[in-house]
This record gives C-alpha cells, sequence and structure tokens, in this order.
C-alpha cells in the first residue's frame, strides 16, 4: 500500500512539473527552473515526508528502501557508461588537471573547515567525522553543466565553450564517487580494512554483472528483448548490492564501465534502453531523498550557510585555476566559474548512498545540509550564470525555456 502511494504521488507530480504553464519561465521562472532540474521533487518529497506532514511515515521510508537502492544502481550504470576509454585517452592532460583543480577547490574548501564543528559538535572519532565531512567536501565538489548546455543551445554560449564546461562538470562526477568510497572505507564499519573489502566487493560485484549483461545481450536483436534483460540486470546490482549491504551506487558505475570498456554494439544498446528510464527513475530517487529530510534538525541549518557560501566562493577560485590550466587548450567562457555554482543530481545520490550504508544522526545531517543546499545552489546558479553569458559576443538569442531532458542521475 505505501508502495502504490509514493507511486500514485510521483506520477501525480510529474504530470505537475510537465504543465507548460508552470514550465514557463515568463510566469514562474524559479519553478519552472526547479522542475526542470528535478530539485521540485525534492522539496515536494521533504513536504510530504516524516519530518513535516508525515504523509510518508518513517516505517513507509524503511520498507521504501529497495527503491532507493534501484534509483542508485540505475545512476551508477548511466553514469559508468558515459566513461568512454577512447575519449578519455584523447584528453590532453591539461583538461585533467583542470578538472581536479576546480573540484579540489571547492573539496578544500568546504572539507576542512566544516569538519572541526562536526568533530565538536557530535563528540566523534576523528576518522568518522572526517568521513562525513568528506562527503560534504564531495557533494560541493560536484557541479552541473545544464545551464552551459541550455546556454550553446539557445545561441546564447558559443558551443564550444558550452561544451568544455560540460566535459568538466563531467569529470569532476569521478572526484565525488572517489571521495563516497574513501567514506564507506572510514565509516561504514569502523574498520578501515573492513570498509576497503566492502567497497572492494561491491565494484567486484558491478563487474560480474555488467560482464554478464554484455554476455546476455550480445546475441540479442529484439528491442524489447534487450530492454528486458538490461532492466532485470540493473534492477540485480542494485538489489543484490543492497541486500549484501554494499554500495549500490558504486557497483552501478563498475558495471557501466565494464560495458563501456567493452564498447560496441552492447553498451550503445544498453544506454538506449536505459535512457527510456532515466528521467523517471531520477524524479523518484529525487523525491524519495526529499522524504529523507530532517526539515526540523536546527544543527543543518547552522551549518547551511557555510556549506552554501564556502562551496560558492571554492568555485569560482577553483574555476580561475582550471581557465588558467587549460589556456590554448580548452575553450572556456570567461568567468568560469559561476558556471559551476548548480549542482547535479550526483550529489544527492552520494549522500543518499552515504545514510543507507553508514546510518546515524552524523550521515542524516550530512544529507540534510546538501540536499537543501542543492536547492539553494540551483538558485544561486540561475543569477550566477548571467555573469558568464553577459561576457559573451551578442548575437540572435531564442528564448531560454528550461527543457526537462538536460537534468538527469548524470546531471
Amino acid at each position: 500500500m505505501q508502495a502504490l502511494l509514493v507511486f500514485l504521488i510521483v506520477a501525480a507530480l510529474s504530470l505537475l512539473a510537465s504543465s507548460r504553464s508552470l514550465l514557463d519561465p515568463g510566469r514562474f521562472p524559479a519553478l519552472a527552473q526547479l522542475a526542470a532540474s528535478g530539485l521540485l521533487f525534492l522539496i515536494f518529497g521533504a513536504l510530504l515526508g516524516p519530518s513535516l506532514l508525515g504523509v510518508l511515515t518513517a516505517r513507509n521510508l524503511e520498507s521504501l528502501r529497495p527503491l532507493v537502492a534501484l534509483g542508485l544502481g540505475t545512476g551508477g550504470v548511466l553514469l559508468g557508461l558515459n566513461l568512454e576509454p577512447r575519449l578519455l585517452r584523447l584528453l590532453p592532460r591539461p583538461v585533467y588537471a583542470a578538472a581536479v583543480a576546480h573540484a579540489g577547490t571547492a573539496f578544500l574548501f568546504v572539507a576542512l573547515p566544516l569538519s572541526v564543528p562536526l568533530l565538536l559538535s557530535m563528540g566523534l572519532r576523528p576518522l568518522v567525522a572526517v568521513g562525513a565531512a568528506a562527503l560534504l567536501g564531495a557533494a560541493a565538489s560536484l557541479s552541473s553543466g545544464h545551464f552551459a548546455v541550455l546556454g550553446y543551445r539557445n545561441g546564447r554560449l558559443e558551443r564550444a565553450r558550452g561544451l568544455g564546461v560540460a566535459l568538466l562538470t563531467m569529470m569532476d562526477d569521478a572526484v565525488g564517487l572517489g571521495v563516497l568510497a574513501l567514506g564507506l572505507v572510514l565509516g561504514a564499519t569502523g574498520n578501515a580494512a573492513e570498509g576497503l573489502g566492502l567497497v572492494s566487493l561491491a565494484l567486484l560485484l558491478g563487474v560480474a554483472c555488467g560482464a554478464l549483461l554484455a554476455f546476455l545481450t550480445y546475441s540479442l536483436k529484439d528491442l524489447a528483448e534487450q530492454t528486458t534483460v538490461t532492466l532485470g540486470m540493473v534492477a540485480l546490482v542494485g538489489g543484490a548490492a543492497a541486500y549484501l549491504r554494499l554500495s549500490s551506487l558504486l557497483a552501478g558505475v563498475a558495471c557501466g564501465a565494464t560495458l563501456a570498456l567493452m564498447g560496441g554494439r552492447t553498451a550503445e544498446r544498453v544506454s538506449r534502453a536505459l535512457s527510456r528510464v532515466e528521467r523517471p527513475t531520477y524524479l523518484l530517487l529525487v523525491f524519495m531523498v526529499g522524504c529523507h529530510i530532517h526539515a526540523r534538525d536546527v544543527s543543518a541549518w547552522a551549518l547551511l550557510p557555510a556549506y552554501v557560501g564556502l562551496r560558492f566562493l571554492g568555485k569560482v577560485l577553483g574555476g580561475r585555476f582550471a581557465q588558467r590550466l587549460t589556456a590554448g587548450v580548452l575553450d572556456l567562457p570567461p568567468r568560469f566559474g559561476y558556471a559551476l555554482i548548480s549542482q547535479g543530481g550526483l550529489a544527492l545520490c552520494l549522500v543518499a548512498e552515504y545514510v543507507m550504508l553508514v546510518p546515524g544522526s552524523l550521515s542524516q545531517r550530512v544529507l540534510d545540509v546538501v540536499a537543501v543546499g542543492a536547492v539553494v545552489n540551483e538558485m544561486l546558479a540561475h543569477g550566477a550564470f548571467r555573469h558568464v553569458l553577459a561576457a559573451e559576443p551578442r548575437g540572435p538569442a531564442a528564448p531560454q525555456t528550461p527543457s526537462a531532458g538536460d537534468a538527469g542521475v548524470a546531471a
């Protein structure tokens, strides 16, 4: 009954978010922006969750954990499929250095200062507090390139510069996933060696499922069979990892990366099949993350301004470093750091995975700060991106209408 209620709520919200009147930026610019990015579902989830209206209780959320694991596994597979080995080999070293620079600067700006209040206010072991601060830094390091995509699609941003922004924001996903693995190693069991073993086991599970999926779909010709087998294997990745108390997200990334490494028609078919369920899965996952927010956590609200402000400074400064490192190699827009303020859905995936595998008041606080911070950063990003467009040469521009297809799990 609870699962049926969730699906009905998400279906109703999907129809609402698809309304043309709601998506009209001339009438409701803030709602249109949040609907296009999917974060409107995060707000609705928080309103309907146990901490506010209580339409869904804590017991309901516990019974719906498999849905969260399924969403995380699907998102991980999509992220792994984006790891094109040929593209990664062709990229020059300054591009990698720039990606590390802009993501690493935001990470350090957030993780180092916020580790102090986490350690002092909760009386935790240093390794646990460091792991939680690292997750905050990892979420802060992630950016979404959907504003740049919209910019070059409507002619307000040069295509080469828009693709440069999208490329660097895609590459910083690796930083976030690496820090998630580190946070799970430090906090999942209390023993770093055991945590490392669990993370390695999740990666091995993903590689095995990816190889099995490639074998099962190699000779399939029918599109319906291909889609059925693909969705079944993706569900197996997330479900098996959740059953074994492993990271569904990391297992999914390993599965997708295995398929991308094999290449050929198999990876293309799997990607095409998953693209049909990417948006609904993402919206359901965002809604479920919103339901887990504790809106009455005063300590999380106290950390929120520091998290948002330090991340903003880190992104602006990191953008300057990235521009210097890629001078003459990659065409980036002026004031590149202001194009990195928006956060992608992967930040929500990271904290959702962390709160599932490392339950407790600390991981809950991390989720609250990052989830609410994602909404705030999305609103700040709209104004910040105007600084990027102001430095662009003037040309014919079409009205900027947010597109639902520009926001996804890997946004």
